[in-house]
């Protein structure tokens, strides 16, 4: 016992030290980039080829040190690739526990919404923050001591039988690619801007970091490199709107100098609507455009959607299997439970200033853009707007001054002086673009971009690893690997028939928008089969242990690539995408984990129609109101929702459903239609699915349950022991 403690101590020094120089590392690397920047400038180098430069260096210098991490890390063991060898320290597991939730959503997106929504946008940190309680007190500990490599594992064993995993499988599938599309799309959104690429390359160039560190190492890798991670995105995220909070008041505590911030905000927000430079969001008129004043509660979201996008990301929190598959990494189940705490702590460090970056942002708008004529428009905004439209002016994207000049001209009586419903920015592009609005240095822009990159990334591994390894262990080692030869191989034809089946689908309904040629197809397609065409020469020589690692990397490589090429197809906003995740997991999830956990008089049959039934309600309800809101409207139900301000309908579907419409015969809806995402039930946005999935899977469970044969005493006892915070780990084969 005292050498083992002893080890554990000097592998905690060891850490220590290696993490303390890469910080110390990364910190010398802004101070070399920032004397780049200034030496540059002062021999007269242009700004924009200086500014290339400095964005080439802060990605691929992050992108490399990850890569590094991951290939030194790299493991041929079975509990390393799966579960880091259950030996990660609670403190760095909450520091990777960080990373990996801190996703671009978090990075990216949250302060957008913050930005633009105001008072209702704290609701997404209110869901996000209190979620790791309930990971705490109700799941994480408890499937530690469980000693699962995966949540479906749970699932096959509290539930008996492989329906129950099987079903896992596609909850996790769903809600994690999902996820992981988002985090994609955020990195070529970050590759886009600052390396000057399309979107489409952009996205499989982030691919390339994200593989890199998550195909060699599995989880041993994922973990070592998230807590770097950590910390790039830490000081990326408050390194900006520190300098903000001592250049504008003096304090470089932004928190305690963002009251300062919202009251200059008010204040530029009246004097907006007096100068005639914005007209204000009233119950009479809350159209496009109109300014909603920043502390002014449901503006954008009626008190439903409100307190359930709060519920959503709390509940989804406690049941995304990537989050969940974390506090399987620590040594015990009390190392667990602290675990929980430093994550907490970590992610409270980003959240606790997300306001305040909003706040700064908002007020530099004001302050630098609103009220001021278009010829005083900087460069920045030129950069973004090119790209998509990130900025548009005058209704037309900011592509260059002339641009601005000529959409301007197009407004009657438009006198160049920019207004309030003349200026947006899309949600994503806030956090990255803020400290060229405030005329910061450029290495600060550099720097966020690295620290939204390293957001990214790090989620991005943790969801691909979550989806390859339910994969490969549950789907490949626990349901295919134990049949006879002659089924085995009958099993990998068909799901291979139905996965080029699907790529070719693929290939041909993407032909025209996305530009991809008969030539390009074929290339695709001989590109997916070169990983098996590899292997397989070698697959009969491999011992079992190297055959489920292998699954689980060209698996890992599959999923990252159809992860990429939904993103390049920009299928809705960074924070969106992320809502339906939480709200998928929380319907399929959380009644079956909580229930088996917490009540042993669930069974098996119970157990799989709660799962069937909350998932399929909440799965039917965000497929329905984003791609065929015309089947909901006309065979569901399902009405328009309303204007949280006015009350009114956000769209008149009588016209919108009228046969000469052009939009009722769009199937599947694009996101450019006026329907999409704007019709439901019982005026609940879609985000908020899970508030249907999640009592109706717990009602099923119970009722059903009742209904059936209790479990046995013997599983029962399992129950009892996996709520005791001592003593043996149930599965006990999964700790060697």
């Amino acid at each position: 016992m005292a050498t083992a403690q002893a080890a554990s101590a000097a592998f905690y020094r060891q850490l220590g030290r290696m993490y303390g120089m890469y910080t110390g590392g990364f910190l010398a690397f802004i101070i070399f980039v920032a004397a780049l920047e200034w030496g540059g400038l002062q021999f007269g180098i242009e700004r924009a080829g200086l500014n290339r430069i400095i964005g080439y260096c802060f990605v691929f210098f992050t992108l490399a040190v990850y890569a590094v991490i991951g290939v030194a890390t790299r493991t041929a063991q079975v509990s390393e690739y799966y579960v880091a060898g259950r030996r990660v320290p609670a403190f760095y597991n909450g520091m990777a526990t960080g990373a990996d939730w801190m996703s671009a959503a978090s990075f990216v997106g949250m302060a957008g919404s913050l930005f633009l929504q105001g008072y209702d946008g704290i609701a997404w940190v209110l869901g996000w923050t209190g979620g790791f309680v309930l990971v705490s007190i109700l799941v994480g500990p408890y499937l530690r001591k469980f000693g699962a490599y995966t949540v479906p594992d749970f699932l096959a064993f509290r539930y008996g039988g492989n329906f129950a995993r099987f079903l896992g499988v596609i909850v996790l599938v769903c809600c994690s690619f999902t996820y992981v599309t988002a985090q994609i799309y955020g990195t070529g959104l970050i590759a886009q801007r600052f390396l000057d690429m399309d979107l489409g390359l952009a996205v499989f160039v982030g691919l390339v970091g994200i593989l890199l560190c998550a195909m060699l190492g599995g989880m041993r890798a994922v973990t070592w490199t998230q807590i770097a991670q950590y910390i790039v995105l830490i000081v990326a995220y408050l390194t900006p709107i520190i300098y903000l909070s001592y250049k504008r008041y003096g304090l470089p505590i932004p928190e305690l100098t963002y009251g300062q911030a919202i009251q200059e905000i008010a204040a530029r927000e009246q004097q907006l609507v007096r100068e005639g430079l914005a007209v204000l969001c009233t119950p009479e008129n809350c159209a496009a455009g109109t300014l909603k004043t920043h502390i002014q509660p449901f503006t954008t979201w009626t008190p439903l959607n409100f307190f359930g996008i709060i519920m959503c990301m709390m509940v989804g929190t406690a049941s995304l299997p990537h989050i969940l598959m974390r506090y399987f990494t620590t040594p015990s189940v009390r190392e667990a439970r602290v675990s929980v705490g430093w994550s907490l702590f970590f992610i409270f460090l980003l959240y606790f200033s997300a306001p305040a970056y909003a706040a700064f942002s908002k007020l530099e708008v004001y302050t630098n853009i609103i009220g001021n004529h278009i010829n005083t428009l900087q460069p920045w905004v030129f950069t973004w707007g090119v790209h998509d439209g990130l900025i548009s002016i005058c209704g037309k994207a900011a592509s260059s001054l002339q641009a601005v000049r000529d959409a301007c001209a197009a407004i009657p009586g438009h006198t160049g002086i920019i207004r309030f419903q003349d200026f947006a920015i899309n949600t994503d592009v806030i956090v990255l673009s803020t400290p060229e609005i405030a005329g910061l240095p450029y290495v600060i822009s550099g720097l966020v971009a690295a620290g939204g990159l390293a957001a990214a990334l790090s989620t991005a591994d943790g969801l691909l690893l979550a989806i390859a390894n339910a994969l490969s262990h549950d789907i490949y080692y626990k349901m295919i690997q134990p049949l006879r030869p002659v089924g085995r191989y009958t099993v990998v034809v068909v799901i291979l028939a139905v996965i080029v089946g699907s790529v070719v689908w693929f290939l041909r309904g993407v032909a025209g928008p996305y530009g991809i040629g008969v030539e390009l197809r074929w290339v695709i397609l001989g590109l997916g089969a070169l990983p098996p065409l590899v292997v397989l020469p070698f697959w009969f020589g491999m011992n079992d242990v190297t055959k489920r690692l292998t699954v689980a990397r060209v698996l890992l490589l599959y999923v990252a690539a159809c992860s990429a090429a939904l993103a390049s197809t920009r299928p809705s906003d960074i924070l969106a995408m992320v809502g339906w995740a939480f709200s998928l997991a929380m319907a399929g999830n959380f009644p079956a984990i909580t229930m088996g956990i917490w009540w042993k008089r669930t069974t098996t049959t119970g157990a799989i129609c709660g799962i069937i039934a909350g998932w399929g309600i909440c799965l039917f309800y965000l497929v329905t109101t984003r791609y065929f809101p015309q089947f909901g409207v006309t065979w569901a139900g399902m009405t328009s929702l309303l204007n949280p301000e006015t009350g009114r309908p956000l769209i008149d579907l009588t016209a919108m459903m009228a046969p000469n419409s052009k939009w009722v015969d769009q199937w599947p809806a694009l996101a450019s239609n006026p329907m999409a995402n704007r019709v439901g039930w019982f005026d609940l946005n879609n985000i908020n699915c899970g508030l249907l999935g999640m009592p109706l899977g717990f009602l099923v469970i119970y009722v059903v349950s009742l209904m059936t044969k209790p479990p046995s005493s013997e599983m029962m006892a399992y129950i009892d022991e996996i709520r005791k915070p001592r003593g043996r780990t149930v599965l006990e084969e999964k700790t060697t």
